[in-house]
């Protein structure tokens, strides 16, 4: 059976790396740092997969102008202190060294900065795998359509030949306005029940049932 689609694209954090809790929980410290009132644990979540600026906007609306320079800085500070020890999700490095040596061009496309993507894609020891990435701060944030739009341009693919796979509503929010099919993973960001009101194909609970429906469908 010939493959289905050309590009996969992944969201990064709560899909590849399980870096949930660590941003969450920064945001959080950071806004005790500047004694800012703390987001639930839910608002803090919910913002992962945005661009830094606009998930603290969304997160802390209390900051004022003024403050929103040193919430950034107090935020990379936490995050920073536990980005080493960010594990990948079990079966994630398998899965996409299979799809990989299958033959699709595989992308990112992220909330991180470019900067911090291309880190722990060195420290993680998967940049190889990946053949184009998106960052919040080389275009439009999610999700606007500008981050699939744009790698399906730059590695000659169709939307119809595209699959984006995410942990978010971001995520597949952005893949509807792209007009691409999505796929869900259960084990980040967003509670399962806000991915499936979006149509995601399929909802997976980890990388070994993702892997078993490539076999079976990509």
């Amino acid at each position: 059976m010939g493959k289905r689609y050309d590009l996969i694209v992944f969201d990064w954090d709560g899909t590849v790396m399980d870096s949930t809790a660590v941003i969450a929980g920064s945001i959080q410290a950071a806004c005790r740092d500047l004694c800012l009132p703390e987001p639930s644990d839910e608002t803090a979540r919910h913002v992962i997969g945005l661009g830094l600026d606009q998930a603290l906007r969304y997160a802390v609306p209390d900051v004022t102008d003024a403050q929103r320079p040193e919430l950034v800085e107090r935020y990379r500070h936490h995050f920073f202190a536990q980005e080493n020890a960010m594990p990948l999700f079990a079966g994630a490095r398998e899965t996409i060294a299979e799809l990989h040596d299958a033959g699709y061009a595989l992308a990112v496309a992220t909330g991180k900065s470019r900067a911090g993507l291309e880190r722990v894609m060195e420290s993680s020891a998967m940049k190889h795998f990946f053949h184009g990435i998106r960052t919040a701060d080389m275009t439009h944030s999610k999700p606007n359509p500008a981050m699939l739009l744009e790698l399906m341009d730059e590695l000659g693919c169709t939307a119809e030949r595209t699959l984006m796979i995410g942990d978010t509503t971001h995520d597949l929010q952005m893949a509807q306005n792209a007009k691409v099919d999505a796929l869900a993973v259960g084990h980040g960001a967003h509670p399962e029940e806000q991915l499936l009101e979006l149509g995601p194909l399929a909802l997976f609970d980890d990388f070994a049932g993702l892997r078993e429906w490539f076999r079976a469908n990509a």
